[in-house]
């Protein structure tokens, strides 16, 4: 099974909204995922499958489907009249749409009343109607031309079909599962694992990510790399441990996410400058 970050994968350059036209001979069995914006996916010929932990769904050409940010599996089956899987992609970020809420507040049935909940859904699938069925005629007429689509067209469009979504399907629009990429919910998962033994390729794929894209958010929320920040944080709790609860350090490094005391004592003399055993009689020595 093989593993793709979308839309990276698919595209050259680094933006915030992309229109894609894709389009496959072969049929292809169930592919990892990692989607790094969310994405509505128009389907024009053959059947597409998607898997994410909580519900699976299968969409064909009279449906569409709008997925959220987040590790799924996806499967691709072509259509029989032509051995052909085609589709029109249309990825965007979390940013892209916080701004058009800003832009376009909406009417009041797309504001969730006091006291009321929606419950969040990995994905969301949608019938086709008369609107949407021209508003995709417009998108493969811009792909059939072959030339780029201009960012300013790209944003247009995506406010035409959203604008639409929120109006026709707002229940729908705001179930999707985009609030766990907030900096809260961010940090809360990254500060939950300070004393496990878990790698920043792990932590980024828990927090349905690329690696790439889990270290630059790191940087931009806490200023430093991943693994610095983790070194420092196990540190201190270790070095908490040896003074306030006077632990030896045979029984404190498995407690800051370490296997062996060997590499946990390296550690430490890499933050304090000391061994453990000797940074605790320092300092206890000065306490009494």
């Amino acid at each position: 099974m093989d593993t793709f970050n979308l839309p990276m994968d698919l595209v050259q350059e680094t933006d915030n909204v992309h229109i894609i036209g894709y389009q496959s001979s072969a049929n292809l069995v169930k592919n990892k995922i990692t989607m790094n914006t969310n994405l509505f996916s128009f389907l024009l010929a053959g059947v597409k499958t998607t898997f994410y932990a909580e519900k699976s769904a299968q969409i064909d050409p009279s449906q569409f489907i709008l997925l959220s940010c987040g590790n799924c599996m996806m499967s691709e089956k072509n259509a029989p009249e032509n051995g052909i899987y085609k589709s029109i992609l249309f990825f965007f970020d979390n940013k892209i749409l916080s701004d058009f809420f800003i832009k376009y507040p909406g009417p009041p049935q797309v504001h969730v009343e006091q006291g009321m909940s929606i419950a969040e859904q990995p994905f969301v699938t949608f019938r086709l109607d008369p609107f949407l069925q021209n508003f995709l005629h417009s998108l493969e007429l811009m792909l059939a031309t072959g030339k780029p689509i201009s960012r300013a067209m790209r944003v247009l469009k995506f406010e035409e079909l959203m604008l639409y979504m929120v109006d026709k399907y707002p229940q729908e629009v705001l179930s999707l599962r985009t609030a766990n990429k907030d900096e809260h919910d961010f940090r809360q998962a990254v500060e939950a694992h300070i004393e496990n033994n878990i790698t920043v390729d792990e932590l980024a794929f828990l927090c349905n990510m690329s690696t790439s894209t889990f270290k630059r958010r790191f940087a931009r929320i806490y200023g430093v790399a991943p693994s610095k920040w983790y070194l420092q944080k196990r540190m201190e709790m270790a070095a908490t441990l040896l003074l306030n609860n006077r632990e030896k350090p045979s029984d404190v490094y498995h407690k800051v996410g370490y296997e062996n005391h060997s590499s946990f004592t390296q550690s430490f003399k890499q933050v304090f400058g000391l061994t453990p055993s000797e940074y605790q009689q320092q300092k206890l020595t000065v306490l009494q």
